[in-house]
């Protein structure tokens, strides 16, 4: 089967394609810049932070508040997301079977790169029962040069498979992680599910740079299976 995959690798972005965190992420953070005195929506918070390396936004939070974060606010900010996420974080529905079925399709060629510190991605990973599957094939947007919309965490990950990129799919539900896919030039799938307020629309995704659009993790190793790349 696998000289007829089309792909090399499958890479899988991890918050809003592997769990289901988002909604609890941005909650703690917007609390946070509440407690700041930031009156910021969901839906702002939402397109501001999401699929970007919360450090690399401190300026625009030092804009809207007068205070600069530091080292110790984002470690607060993490032991407060972590205790959030270790209470109620989910898998997305199918995505567990179908990142198994593609590893078993593959090889073992599938990996997580994602934008977030490598603690939360490995503590998600465990707690949705995936990190046997990913062990020692997990990449933090956080320990590379740059973080996504940068390519840096995805040419990592296909270098440590030893594939090529451009033959790489990657698995994305934001602007931002949707760019570094293409940078690195892989093609990137984008995943959002109907009527979601922590997925990017569809519309966004595609001008990104996504090549198809799936609603349903059931439907990605078909998706995946089937791709011609017209």
């Amino acid at each position: 089967m696998l000289q007829t995959f089309p792909f090399q690798a499958v890479l899988f972005d991890c918050d809003g394609v592997l769990v289901d965190s988002e909604q609890i992420t941005n909650g703690v953070l917007r609390q946070m810049l509440h407690e700041l005195g930031w009156p910021i929506s969901a839906v702002e918070c939402f397109g501001r932070f999401v699929g970007r390396s919360l450090k690399d936004e401190f300026g625009v939070i030092e804009e809207n508040t007068g205070f600069r974060p530091d080292l110790d606010w984002l470690a607060e900010f993490r032991r407060r997301r972590d205790a959030e996420l270790a209470i109620s974080l989910e898998e997305i529905p199918g995505a567990g079977a179908a990142a198994r079925e593609l590893s078993a399709v593959l090889e073992g060629k599938v990996a997580c790169a994602s934008g977030a510190d490598r603690g939360k991605v490995e503590m998600q990973l465990a707690r949705v029962e995936l990190l046997d599957l990913f062990a020692g094939k997990v990449f933090s947007g956080e320990e590379m040069p740059r973080s996504k919309p940068a390519p840096d965490v995805y040419l990592a990950a296909a270098a440590a498979l030893e594939v090529d990129p451009a033959r790489s799919a990657v698995i994305e539900d934001t602007i931002s992680g949707t760019q570094a896919g293409v940078a690195a030039g892989a093609t990137v799938f984008g995943y959002c599910p109907p009527d979601s307020l922590s997925h990017s629309k569809p519309e966004w995704l595609l001008e990104a740079g996504a090549r198809e659009i799936f609603t349903s993790m059931n439907e990605l190793p078909e998706m995946l299976r089937e791709y011609s790349g017209e």
